[in-house]
């Protein structure tokens, strides 16, 4: 009811004050948000009613309308209008007309509280009984709605979490199965590679984030993880090939992951600090849009982005990403990464700059929303005992291709998404490394690697919010090695299908098949399968 009078006099915040006091205006305007204006002060788009009594017009020419309007002009009760007037030139509905009444109440109330003269005149008073006896029922409907607005807006105040941070939160729960006849092996000439466990579990990922903004433009992140989400890693199926691209475990204990400050230098340049979780593609665009987030994109490690963006991040890693006109057509992004903890770790070969760590820098184009295109280097540096150039996507020898001793690794990549028509969108990416051994008895030894994928989304099948998709490609493989034994000899594919069912706002499910051919890139290894049922709950 409050919707439809408030609209109906095209109330100014001036007059929102004056009617029901300035501690009630926010509130009142909060409600006031889903009814059609009276962009023509005429009642063809009032919203539907929900009394008989609101279609008594009060007519111009009323007893009640001229008495209201002599006020008006006499007192000032509405200041909102142009010219202080009552606009006495179409009718009003009783609560419109009752607005005005409680206003003019308030002012003649105010006037002889403070008044030293008789301001206001007898007659007058008069007049305002008369009125308030005529129109008692919309008065006290009025005044008890704005005294349960008063509750509410107090209510509110009084248990917000923060008046700088929001809470936001995420549950994944996941049915999940690798199968097949055995397990994959690096070994080309393996004939008894171990039995596949392909039991189904049930395993879930919790995540709470706190974003606090202190200026409106900046943000400081923190993310609580806890998760039991099984890794179909080597230890389990023999190949990273088959991870999920959601999976952590860390016993569902609840556990701080992310912490970081993204700020701006100026309008054209972003910073973001990463204390803990650096992860350069959360940080920048991968040109992956309907398949980058681990809760809503691919269920694949594979399949949410390039392996370029892997090197060196994680749950326990630092760094710093600046971006250079992020919002324009052409933008550039360079960042900084260490892993682990070695940025607190002031011993020999760890620190920021002494250990491993990764230096990127990417070139985007963005000629219009259909077309965006990214060309990306970095080079990484590893220290013997945590190599893993590919970010534990691909081959075993494609992360490590010198066997445990420092490597070196320059990186080149190209990523894509075109937008074919407003529900069907194509990405993909292509990746090339070359790598250097640093030490050990193969020192000055190198090694090629390359990697592409392609995908295709279509979106609102079966339903609004809905995605079909489709990945394939290779996942990284060692082309070329000066150690023979640590070269690929045949060739992997990834095959991946999913489904995004979106069930409401809050939850979506998503079931697919994810099919590896040829394991570890070697034909003597099963075809495994990862069947997989995510449902995701945000709130």
């Amino acid at each position: 009811m409050t919707k439809l009078f408030l609209n109906a006099l095209k109330l100014s915040p001036v007059v929102l004050a004056a009617t029901f006091g300035a501690a009630n205006t926010a509130a009142i305007a909060g409600e006031v948000t889903s009814v059609s204006q009276f962009s023509q002060e005429s009642s063809q788009d009032m919203g539907q009613v929900t009394s008989v009594s609101q279609f008594s017009d009060v007519q111009p020419t009323d007893w009640a309308f001229q008495a209201l309007q002599s006020l008006v002009e006499r007192y000032g009760c509405i200041a909102g209008y142009p010219n202080s007037t009552y606009r006495g030139n179409r009718a009003l509905t009783r609560y419109e007309f009752a607005a005005g009444l409680n206003a003019c109440l308030d002012r003649v109330n105010e006037l002889i509280a403070t008044a030293t003269a008789d301001i206001v005149t007898r007659e007058d008073l008069v007049t305002l009984q008369r009125l308030q006896e005529e129109f008692s029922a919309e008065l006290a409907t009025l005044r008890g709605r704005v005294d349960s607005l008063e509750a509410r807006t107090a209510e509110l105040e009084g248990n917000q979490f923060s008046t700088t941070t929001k809470l936001k939160g995420e549950a994944i729960f996941a049915l999940s199965s690798a199968f097949g006849d055995d397990a994959a092996d690096t070994d080309n000439d393996s004939t008894n590679n171990p039995d596949l466990e392909d039991n189904v579990t049930f395993s879930n990922r919790v995540h709470l984030r706190l974003l606090t903004s202190f200026t409106g433009e900046d943000q400081l992140e923190t993310r609580l993880n806890a998760a039991n989400i099984t890794k179909f890693r080597r230890g389990v199926t023999g190949t990273n090939m088959t991870s999920l691209g959601f999976d952590s475990n860390n016993g569902n204990n609840v556990e701080l992951d992310k912490l970081n400050y993204a700020f701006n230098v100026t309008d054209k340049v972003r910073v973001k600090v990463d204390a803990i979780g650096a992860t350069i593609h959360s940080n920048i665009n991968v040109f992956n849009p309907l398949f980058k987030s681990s809760s809503s994109g691919a269920l694949s490690r594979f399949g949410r982005v390039s392996s370029v963006y892997h090197p060196n991040t994680g749950s326990s890693s630092s760094g710093v990403t600046v971006s250079f006109n992020p919002k324009g057509k052409i933008s550039f992004d360079a960042a900084y990464v260490v892993p682990g903890n070695n940025a607190s770790n002031p011993a020999e070969r760890r620190g920021l700059f002494n250990g491993s760590n990764t230096a990127l820098a990417q070139l985007s184009f963005k000629p219009n929303k259909k077309i965006g295109l990214g060309l990306v280097y970095s080079r990484v540096y590893q220290t013997g005992n945590q190599v893993n150039l590919t970010g534990s996507i691909g081959s075993g020898f494609a992360s490590d291709p010198f066997d445990d001793v420092a490597t070196t690794s320059n990186n080149y990549g190209i990523q894509g998404t075109f937008k074919a028509t407003d529900k069907v969108v194509v990405s993909g990416w292509a990746g090339f490394s070359t790598a250097e051994a640093e030490s050990g008895v193969n020192i000055g030894a190198d090694a090629d690697i390359f990697y592409w994928a392609a995908n295709v989304g279509i979106k609102d099948i079966g339903g609004e919010g809905n995605v079909l998709g489709l990945i394939v490609g290779q996942s990284p493989k060692v082309t070329n090695n000066d150690i023979a034994a640590r070269e690929d000899d045949d060739t992997s594919f990834h095959l991946e299908g999913l489904y995004k069912m979106k069930i409401s706002d809050n939850i979506a499910i998503t079931p697919g098949l994810t099919v590896i051919f040829n394991p570890e890139h070697n034909d003597n290894n099963d075809t495994i399968y990862v069947g997989t049922v995510r449902t995701t709950f945000k709130f």
